[in-house]
């Protein structure tokens, strides 16, 4: 039985049947609707053991007066619309808007982009893992990565930009069981690598972090990765690259936002839910050489693989 909210009139009826001690499962047959939806009723508005059918009507007309209260305008749902389709992620957005005032929780986002799946929409494909349904909660019960190193005691100089050598790394998926993409990306100059991994492991995330990087070792500082556990070798890479590994806060995308931009400069390339078994590692080098000679408007207009190999020489 679906769902309904209890009208005023069912608050009277199921009153009287208390009155003449019928069973909770009775009154809900008799009231149709689901019992725990009785039990909760009662739970919700008995006081001293008595039922006011009166006084529980007052109560949810209150409840959804505040509720739509909260109720998001048409207005931001649409501007939220459109950042999801040009493949922003929900904790992106929220944080863009909670910057101006208009606070929505990427969790809020989430829900709303699995009920427009559920009704034929197609937003949920601008989504990473748009095949998944998203759980509240799920990462936050994840173990946690041994030894992982907090974003918060990152020096500043990162933040600023200013020192050539930073980096910040994410894994892009094919389609299931085909593999993934490791990507890198230098801070300063917005210099994009990408490698083909067998798997989503550890094992394979490290090895391809290594191998991208280690022709750069001089130049590189730090890494910043988000919690996957496809990162739990940060002390392998670390180690190998004479670098130090930091871990960015929980469903905090933007923190990594520069990577996350380039990772959907990727996918003009390499589409949502391909085979990665039929992506050649020249299609990848294609894509990248793409991605790095597009001039950058935070660069002044200029290339990233260009800057990057002047300040390479440099330092």
């Amino acid at each position: 039985m679906s769902y309904q909210q209890l009208t005023e009139g069912k608050r009277y009826q199921i009153s009287t049947l208390l009155e003449l001690g019928i069973s909770i499962s009775e009154i809900a047959r008799k009231v149709k609707c689901h019992r725990s939806t009785v039990y909760r009723e009662l739970e919700r508005n008995r006081k001293q053991n008595q039922y006011c059918p009166e006084a529980a009507q007052n109560s949810s007309v209150a409840r959804r007066k505040a509720a739509r209260k909260y109720r998001i305008p048409i207005e931001r749902i649409e501007f939220i619309r459109e950042l999801l389709g040009i493949d922003w992620s929900p904790e992106q957005i929220a944080n863009v808007l909670t910057k101006v005032g208009a606070c929505v929780s990427h969790e809020w986002i989430y829900r709303y982009v699995a009920r427009d799946k559920h009704q034929g929409g197609k937003l949920y494909r601008h989504l990473r893992q748009g095949h998944k349904r998203y759980r509240k909660g799920l990462k936050d019960k994840a173990p946690a990565i041994k030894n992982a190193v907090s974003i918060d005691e990152r020096p500043s100089i990162v933040d600023s930009r200013e020192r050539f050598g930073d980096w910040e790394i994410d894994t892009v998926l094919g389609k299931q069981g085909t593999g993934a993409m490791v990507t890198l990306l230098e801070r300063k100059t917005r210099f994009y690598l990408v490698k083909k991994a067998s798997s989503k492991s550890a094992e394979a995330v490290t090895q391809a972090t290594i191998e991208m990087l280690m022709p750069y070792k001089e130049h590189v500082h730090t890494i910043t990765a988000d919690n996957g556990r496809e990162f739990a070798g940060h002390q392998k890479i670390g180690e190998a690259l004479d670098a130090k590994v930091y871990f960015a806060h929980p469903y905090c995308s933007y923190e990594r936002g520069a990577n996350e931009n380039a990772n959907g400069l990727l996918r003009q390339y390499v589409k949502k839910g391909t085979d990665l078994r039929t992506v050649k590692d020249d299609d990848i080098a294609f894509a990248q050489s793409r991605i790095n000679l597009r001039p950058k408007k935070c660069l002044g207009f200029k290339q990233p693989a260009v800057i990057f190999k002047e300040l390479a020489k440099v330092a």
